[in-house]
């Protein structure tokens, strides 16, 4: 089948084809649809997206020059979008771009040919064969993501929890190997991922979070307010101490008699 691009070309020279080529695609991608309207499976699933989003952004806080999505579809060709082969990764991260805007979808070829650097994928009953078959195959040969986390079935439903994680090697994905915590090293976050229970906007649970290289959990924004917070609170209750002190101190002082 031609694709849009070789039918413009047939009709026009070179340099014509190339800019009719791009009015084309530029129209053809407005009109891309950005979600399937299919709801995600449960909260535990939205919840974790936005968690992982929350994490990624306090690791990198006041850096701009990343994008992290979640559920949203990543556009890799137009072969592709001729299929209505629409994609979308559970959550994503693509570094070394402009990430101080929104953008509904991720279309490759509007940003100069960048796909995720990092892809995570919550495992279910329904979805564990195609992300760990399919998915895993178009991550690694199409987009060739570095790295590749599996993370579910989720909890709250009664399921067991696994991580799985790979990392691009030379022949293709190679399989990460957890240390002793069960935690898998992230070069590209230059951060452990591992698994975190606590609650999180009022859902207890078992999530998955990243970590620094010495093992203490990324706060989520409203986790690293709350520190800020408790740190004033606490400098302003040893001032005050500090202040009780001197005054009693000054108080305990006899009073030197007055010169006649």
């Amino acid at each position: 089948m031609t694709s849009p691009v070789e039918a413009v070309s047939v009709a026009a020279g070179p340099v014509e084809a190339v800019g009719q080529a791009l009015d084309f695609t530029e129209d053809f991608t407005r009109e891309l649809p950005c979600e399937d309207g299919i709801p995600l499976e449960n909260l535990w699933h939205r919840l974790q997206i936005n968690l992982l989003d929350d994490c990624v952004h306090q690791l990198w806080r006041g850096r701009t020059d990343f994008y992290a999505g979640g559920n949203m579809f990543v556009y890799y060709s137009l072969q592709q979008v001729q299929r209505q082969d629409y994609k979308g990764p559970d959550f994503f991260v693509v570094k070394d771009v402009d990430g101080s805007y929104v953008r509904p979808c991720w279309v490759a070829w509007r940003e100069g040919g960048r796909l995720p650097d990092v892809i995570v994928e919550l495992l279910s009953p329904s979805t564990r064969s195609v992300d760990l078959g399919a998915k895993k195959a178009l991550y690694e040969q199409v987009f060739r993501t570095r790295e590749y986390f599996c993370y579910g079935p989720d909890p709250t439903q009664g399921g067991e929890p696994e991580l799985l994680g790979w990392v691009l090697g030379r022949d293709g994905y190679e399989a990460l190997v957890a240390d002793e915590r069960g935690w898998l090293w992230s070069r590209v976050f230059g951060a452990w991922v591992g698994e975190w229970e606590g609650e999180y906007h009022g859902a207890r649970s078992r999530w998955l979070r990243l970590y620094d290289a010495e093992g203490r959990l990324i706060p989520t924004e409203a986790e690293a307010e709350r520190r800020r917070a408790e740190a004033a609170e606490a400098r302003a209750a040893a001032l005050e101490a500090e202040l009780a002190r001197v005054q009693a101190l000054l108080s305990s002082q006899p009073e030197k008699p007055s010169q006649p």
